[in-house]
This record gives C-alpha cells, sequence and structure tokens, in this order.
C-alpha cells in the first residue's frame, strides 16, 4: 500500500484506500495471540500545501489469551491510523513539526506505519471481561465459573507468629 505525492496533489482530492493486509510481524512473540486474521485498512489520503495526511481505521480480529484465567475470547479491535508525511526539504527546517515524517522520492510506502500503530495499539494485558476474577491461587479453579471456596486470608508476613499465639490454650 503506497501513497505518491505527484499523484495525490495533482488529483486535488482525497484518495481512499481499502485494502487487507495479512502480515504477522505485529505478533511475533506475543503468547497472548493465538490466532488472528488480515489487517482491514481503510484509509484516506489528502494533500494540502506540500504535506499529506493519511488517516482512518485499522481493524483486525484476534483471538486471545485471558491474562487472568487464562481463557480464549475473540476480538475485534479498531485501532485509529493518523500519520503526516512531506518530502524531505533540501535545508533542515528546525521549527518542522517532529510528528511530520520526512520521505525522501516521491513515494510512501504505509504497510511499515501500519505494522508499528498495530503493535502499539495491541492490549498490553488482554481481558477476556473487564470483571474477569482470574484464577484462584490456590487451587487453579476458574472463579468467573464457580467459587472454588478456598481460603485466602492474607496474613502479613511480619505478624504470622502472633496468628499461632492465641490457637495456644
Amino acid at each position: 500500500m503506497q501513497i505518491r505525492f505527484r499523484e495525490l496533489a495533482l488529483k486535488g482530492h482525497p484518495v481512499h484506500m481499502t485494502e487487507e493486509m495479512d502480515l504477522t510481524t505485529p505478533f511475533e512473540g506475543r503468547q497472548d495471540v493465538l490466532s488472528h486474521g488480515p489487517i482491514r485498512v481503510d484509509l484516506l489520503a489528502t494533500h494540502e500545501d506540500g504535506v499529506a495526511k493519511v488517516n482512518g481505521t485499522l481493524t483486525l480480529d484476534l483471538e486471545l489469551s485471558c491474562s487472568r484465567c487464562l481463557t480464549h475470547t475473540n476480538q475485534t479491535i479498531e485501532l485509529p491510523f493518523e500519520e503526516v508525511f512531506m518530502q524531505k526539504p533540501e535545508e533542515e527546517d528546525p521549527d518542522l513539526d517532529e510528528d511530520i515524517h520526512l520521505v525522501v522520492g516521491d513515494k510512501v510506502d504505509l504497510e511499515p506505519y501500519v505494522v508499528e500503530n498495530v503493535v502499539v495499539g495491541l492490549p498490553y494485558i488482554p481481558l477476556c471481561d473487564e470483571a474477569c476474577k482470574g484464577l484462584c491461587p490456590v487451587c487453579g479453579e476458574n472463579r468467573n465459573l464457580k467459587d472454588c471456596g478456598c481460603k485466602q486470608e492474607k496474613i502479613d508476613p511480619r505478624l504470622a507468629g502472633l496468628a499461632d499465639f492465641f490457637n495456644k490454650e
């Protein structure tokens, strides 16, 4: 998926781009991402004052492992995409906005920017539900399905010796 500055400037109107990208790079090394579908890219590119603005949404379907209870959950994630590109000027401009990507040449490959947005937008700690109770630390039972009834009394280790003090008769 590419944009060309010259083409975009000559058209004079926004260019709509849609594509499905089957990428594996954003998911490498992630044990919580069990499977993924293609990334659906829906972008709108505009050209004004020598700057190409590309914005839209990235949509992807994921099968994730909940970080609390380890159940598999399917999620559709929509990520915003906003990038600004400009052809690199011959002289450095100290007043140039640092969010603008400077490009050498006429065309810009958008794939690395799509990958970057997906990597940043993936959930850091995936959950099946915000109210997920997780697994019991004593018996390992999924507390979302049933209450195991295990005793989970937390005693301050500094005062643990006093717990037995009153049990002596």
